[in-house]
């Protein structure tokens, strides 16, 4: 390709809202363009690379078993409605109004159309495993894309799914995707982390994420600095310290004047914060019903810890969640800032009257609790459960953080990180079988629900992580696997000598296989070079005057700062061999 005739320019500056170098280099380079908040065109030079990280990715799936198709991006609601994710995504998906009563979704991922493929093509346990993959546009409606490529409303997915007769198969195939995406990151030249993940909205029981470790991830995973046990904050597990007093005390309630927050409390009454109890309110709004038809939630955790919210979500069965009023807290009978359920009517289940409280599994290591008397500038010493209170339900709202004591080995320490997510895999299992009565035969002729496997990679997103993997000051660094081109080819100069070398250099490279860069514009050497190193194209051929009188071509790694001197009659074997 002549840089002359290529489509679109190099910028000097990038656009004052790229915060993340990714952004800004992959702009400035000429690979992409932004249309609106979210969606970007792809240029020439980006599309390559997209086209290189597609076709490692195909080599890993085909290696175990996968096979490449294409699903369409035109969903009929009725395939989303029958597993229930219709109302579930909410506003994320795009949803189109057609003709008459027809209602569609455009693909936000893909699911329910691999569901209703398994229906109409597997019959019985000889039509199994299928590995089944498609690299396609997915479309969410992202109420904030961010950092370009990053996230994004409209974005390519590599996204694989297996389908297996029984659980065991499935566990006994899902180590093999989960090796493949580790190949796949290795070879685009990106250091991933495999971290344990909550499995979200696409359900299913258990999943892993890939994680690149970067400070302006917009996720949190947690490690421990002992024995390498990595999560993710909403699956991260720790060990609670506390115990039970050997006796418990009386419950009394105490004046607590200008006590606003927990540590106040503490401050106050001379305990720690691991001795209170404070109350978290939300109103939970169920998956496919309306925030009116939601109902109010008590949670209580131990003072020095903090609820996460997806947790929350997934021990209340799914839904979205947001803080309570201060008066829904006062309808339940709570006083805001003061409160417990020490003296409410409590619910004994989800289906039952009364205030539904839901306990984090802290309350179990510790007792003589300082706690809310629902009285304004009162609280009570000496609660202790389940004497002076009852709950409706316990689980593990609480979110690890760093310091505390891993939840794997129980000796080391974690520590929180930032990261990108890179990819995720998860076992589906049922999940969408189920609602959709996806079943073959089985050897004895009796119907037996698909189990599922689900595995998604974003190829825009781990192209822009594979510049913040890879760049310097001047611009990116492409990992040869994925470069756009081979061989940056440059005369350096003016004058018909030094373009008539070029041009041969040009196609005596192309003969052998190399994909090359000519720039041949009529520009100065310094712009040349300065385009080179932001293009960031691994091998950097020139030709000028100076390079002749030395011996033959100037030939630079664009990871290396060194430059060398090649003759020209060596040069096609130099290069077959830096390439190699």
């Amino acid at each position: 390709m002549r840089l002359s005739q290529s489509f679109g320019k190099t910028l000097r500056n990038a656009p004052a809202d790229a915060e993340m170098i990714s952004h800004q280099l992959l702009i400035r380079a000429n690979f992409v363009r932004p249309l609106g908040a979210g969606i970007y065109t792809f240029m020439p030079l980006g599309f390559r690379v997209l086209t290189k990280i597609h076709r490692i990715m195909s080599e890993e799936m085909d290696a175990i078993g996968g096979q490449e198709m294409l699903m369409p991006n035109l969903h009929p609601a009725a395939i989303w409605e029958a597993t229930g994710r219709w109302e579930e995504w909410g506003n994320i998906m795009y949803r189109i109004q057609a003709g008459g009563s027809r209602e569609y979704g455009m693909s936000p991922t893909h699911e329910e159309v691999v569901v209703d493929l398994a229906t109409r093509e597997i019959e019985s346990y000889r039509d199994m495993p299928q590995v089944i993959y498609h690299v396609n546009k997915k479309y969410r409606d992202e109420a904030r894309p961010r950092g370009g490529m990053i996230r994004l409303r409209e974005f390519i997915m590599k996204d694989a799914y297996s389908l297996n007769l029984t659980e065991e198969g499935l566990d006994k195939f899902y180590p093999s995707m989960v090796q493949a995406y580790l190949n796949i990151f290795g070879r685009c030249g990106v250091p991933v982390i495999q971290v344990n993940a909550d499995v979200g909205a696409m359900g299913g029981k258990s999943s892993h994420e890939f994680v690149f470790p970067h400070e302006q991830g917009e996720d949190s995973f947690i490690e421990c600095d002992s024995c390498g046990y990595a999560a993710n904050v909403e699956a991260a597990l720790f060990v609670h310290q506390g115990d039970k007093p050997q006796e418990e005390t009386p419950l009394k309630k105490v004046a607590t004047p200008d006590c606003k927050t927990i540590q106040d409390v503490a401050d106050f009454i001379g305990v720690s914060t691991s001795q209170t109890l404070k109350a978290v309110f939300y109103w939970q709004t169920p998956a496919g019903k309306l925030e009116k038809d939601g109902r109010f939630v008590f949670v209580i955790i131990r003072g020095d810890l903090d609820v996460n919210e997806v947790k929350l979500i997934n021990a209340l069965g799914g839904g979205e969640v947001r803080a309570a009023s201060d008066g829904e807290i006062r309808a339940a009978g709570a006083e805001p800032g003061y409160a417990s359920p020490i003296g409410l009517q409590v619910a004994a289940d989800f289906q039952s009257d009364g205030v539904l409280v839901v306990a984090d599994e802290s309350l179990n290591f510790g007792g003589n609790y300082v706690f809310g008397a629902n009285d304004e500038g009162y609280h009570y010493t000496g609660a202790n459960y389940p004497r002076d209170f009852a709950v409706t339900l316990k689980a593990d709202l609480a979110e690890a953080q760093t310091g505390y004591i891993c939840g794997n080995c129980h000796e080391g320490t974690l520590v929180s990180r930032r990261a990108i997510e890179c990819g995720h895999c998860f076992k589906l299992g049922t999940r969408y079988s189920e609602p959709t009565n996806t079943t073959a035969l089985d050897p004895n002729g009796k119907p037996q629900l698909i189990y599922m496997g689900s595995y998604g990679i974003g190829l825009d997103r781990l192209m822009a992580v594979v510049v913040e993997a890879h760049h310097d000051k001047d611009g990116i660094i492409w990992p040869s696997s994925i470069a756009p081109y081979d061989v940056h080819l440059m005369h350096v100069g003016k004058g018909e000598e030094l373009e008539t070398i070029a041009q041969n250099i040009y196609q005596e490279l192309q003969a052998a296989g190399f994909e090359v860069l000519y720039d041949d514009r009529n520009v100065s050497p310094g712009v040349k070079f300065k385009d080179a190193d932001l293009i960031g194209i691994p091998l950097r051929v020139s030709v000028g005057k100076r390079s002749l009188e030395n011996g033959g071509a100037e030939v630079k790694r664009r990871s290396s700062s060194e430059r060398e001197i090649v003759p020209l009659e060596g040069l096609l074997d130099h290069v077959k061999s830096s390439t190699s």
